[in-house]
Formats: structure tokens, sequence, C-alpha cells
């Protein structure tokens, strides 16, 4: 059963600023993974834009928004070994998730020259019988 479902879009150029701005952004908003990662591509913005989005729409899935204390550095986007995006949860959003019964996670990036997107889905866990 689906516990919720969250979309963002947002402009690249943005968020580059934002992180060209102040350096220290980057380490609040984002693991070491994710950095390490975003900063390997030939355009890390469109990468960094696309996991903020995520995060943006995880936060929607949840219903909260950015009420809970939950931080950005607590979701993680993380691509498996065959480039899918996966979610992991940190910190208060993971006590958030298990508290709530929730599962599975979802993700789907996309990103063009200006614009990133994602979409999460968050479903709770089948009843035990």
């Amino acid at each position: 059963m689906i516990f919720g479902a969250g979309t963002d879009i947002i402009e690249v150029q943005r968020v580059e600023d934002k992180l060209v701005r102040t350096e220290s952004l980057k380490t609040k908003l984002f693991t070491p993974t994710e950095i390490a990662y975003c900063e390997s591509k030939h355009r890390p913005a469109l990468h960094f834009a696309a996991r903020f989005a995520a995060k943006e729409a995880f936060l929607k899935a949840m219903g909260t928004g950015w009420s809970g204390g939950h931080k950005f550095s607590e979701i993680e986007v993380v691509n498996n070994a065959l480039g899918k995006p996966e979610l992991f949860v940190h910190g208060k959003v993971r006590e958030f998730c298990e508290a709530h019964g929730i599962g599975a996670m979802e993700v789907s990036l996309t990103h063009i020259k200006d614009v990133a997107s994602a979409v999460v889905v968050l479903e709770k866990k089948a009843p035990q019988s």
C-alpha cells in the first residue's frame, strides 16, 4: 500500500549557484557518497540538482515537509551497480520510516540541460499474517 508520493522539479543553475556561493552547503545537503558521485560527472550540477529534487520529493511523500527536524543529508540517493538510483535513510528520517511502517522506497530521477526532477513513492510494509 502506498504511504505517500512526492515530486519536485528544480532549475539546475539555481542549485549550482548556491553550491558555488556556499561551499559548506554541499556537506549539509549531501552525503560524502553523493558528493563523490556527483563530482565524478562531467556536469556535477545536473546530478546534485536531481538529488536535491529527490530529497524534496521524499519530504513531500512523507507528508511532513521540513517539520520534524529532518535533514537533507539523512536522505541519500545512491546508484546501484546497474545505475538505478536507490534511496537510503538515516537519523530522524529513518526513525520516521520505521515508526510509520515504510518498507519500500522508490525514486526516479531525470535531468536535462536546465532542469532536474524527481519522483519518490513510499510504500508501507505488507501486514504480517
